[in-house]
């Protein structure tokens, strides 16, 4: 994101609410002797599309599927490489060049911990989101245990931007920092991600009920969800609203998305009612709900219905709603964490100590026990930091805690313990996280190379 913009991405840049890392980022890139700029700015030029937004997909899909850097490889094979990312055909040497000229490692030194204070700030609002519509679904962890969901929270972007990416089995929600979440969108991806996978379950029942569209006619849906095979993603976004509309209590919400071309909606929200009232999670009740699709009475519903002519837009100040209610410690949790990012140790570990006497998610007392783990590393205290990491692990954390649990825990297994094989297990642990940050991966995979540099010598 660096790289486009000091090469055109411009969008939002007069804004009061910028994000002060972009603006620190963009200053001290002008100060540098960058050679390949003239060729960025060429490049970026040639691949502009109609609207900013456009423009910045393609290179959302790149930074995605490539390892980062020094060297910029794809992460998969040249097939699963997603097509957009491969329209920018050239931006591999282009960004090896500017990595280096930039000298964007001692870059990335200075912003990171600006970036990892916003992932801090998200944290606790996205938990209880999530929460919100698992215990919706009834859902279980392993029913879809493959498929995994992450937010990244870039501040090189314009405000007010969500963008949401799917690589097979992984859903990337992009979003700028903001003072007021996209709660709305943020749930919507995170809801999609499930449902997603459990329509694909019974696609075979879906496409025995494809003859629907023939009723979409001029809806503004995308052509390829007007095909057999997008019908799945129509009935997908189908139930995905009407689960919505029922979270919300918001009967509008159906009949806007009919309007937009997703026909189901409305059936589904009727027929939610039942399901709120029986014990089957939707992995299995969705079954049901697609079977019982009446063609007859859904052609009928749909005879005389008129489409929107445009896709809905919204803006995002319309779409903020209010946030999910936090469990006693979740709200205290939240206050640590603000506490901790203004390097308020002292209060901030009273209040972390509070939270764990609270009721609250797993997830939020592994939280709370991971930062008393660091605030004890860095007060020097290894044993009381070494037992609050280890509670962080037996407390259900989420993926980007618990990947840092583990490499704090291997640190200290080194350092305080040297216990080797112990430290190596731990960073290991680290790396077959699979929501773990790209930060994290990297710190486990220095560490280890550290610990096999020191056993040849």
């Amino acid at each position: 994101m660096a790289a486009i913009n000091v090469a055109g991405y411009d969008e939002g840049i007069d804004l009061p609410d910028n994000d002060p890392v972009r603006k620190a980022v963009r200053d001290y890139l002008a100060s540098q002797p960058i050679k390949v700029l003239p060729q960025l700015k060429s490049f970026y030029r040639q691949h502009m599309q109609q609207t900013a937004v456009q423009d910045l997909g393609p290179y959302i899909s790149w930074s995605l599927a490539v390892t980062g850097a020094p060297a910029f490889g794809w992460k998969m094979r040249d097939v699963d490489v997603p097509p957009e990312a491969q329209a920018l055909d050239g931006f591999q040497s282009l960004m090896i060049d500017f990595y280096n000229q930039a000298h964007l490692d001692r870059l990335w030194e200075k912003v990171s911990p600006a970036y990892e204070k916003q992932m801090s700030h998200y944290g606790p609002i996205i938990r209880p989101l999530i929460a919100n519509v698992d215990v919706y679904l009834r859902a279980l962890s392993t029913d879809f245990s493959n498929r995994h969901f992450r937010v990244i929270v870039e501040p090189m972007l314009q405000p007010e931007l969500i963008e949401t990416k799917y690589f097979g089995d992984y859903t990337y929600v992009i979003v700028s920092p903001s003072e007021h979440p996209l709660l709305f969108d943020l749930r919507h991806a995170y809801l999609l991600s499930q449902i997603d996978p459990i329509i694909l379950t019974y696609r075979e029942a879906v496409k025995k009920k494809s003859s629907l569209l023939d009723l979409l006619g001029d809806a503004p849906l995308p052509d390829e969800m007007k095909t057999t095979e997008g019908f799945t993603l129509v009935c997908s976004q189908s139930l995905t609203k009407a689960i919505e509309a029922r979270m919300d209590k918001d009967i509008n919400e159906i009949d806007r998305a009919l309007h937009q071309g997703y026909i189901l909606t409305p059936y589904f929200a009727d027929r939610l009612t039942t399901f709120e009232n029986q014990q089957q999670s939707m992995r299995f009740y969705a079954e049901t709900l697609i079977d019982n699709i009446n063609l007859k009475t859904e052609t009928a519903r749909l005879a005389n219905l008129k489409f929107d002519a445009a896709p809905l837009v919204r803006k995002a100040k319309t779409v903020v709603l209010p946030g999910p209610e936090l469990s006693p410690a979740g709200k205290t949790l939240a206050q640590a964490e603000q506490l901790y990012n203004d390097h308020n140790t002292e209060e901030s570990k009273q209040l972390y100590v509070k939270s764990l006497d609270q009721e609250g998610e797993p997830s939020e007392h592994a939280q709370a026990w991971y930062r008393l783990g660091i605030i004890s590393i860095s007060e020097k205290h290894a044993s009381i930091a070494v037992e609050s990491l280890q509670k962080a692990l037996d407390s259900s954390p989420d993926d980007f805690t618990r990947a840092w649990t583990n490499i704090y825990l291997g640190r200290l297994a080194k350092a305080s313990q040297h216990d080797i094989p112990l430290a190596k297990k731990y960073y290991q642990d680290a790396l077959a996280v699979n929501g773990a940050s790209e930060k994290a991966k990297q710190a486990a995979q220095d560490e280890l190379k550290e610990i096999q540099n020191q056993e040849k010598q």
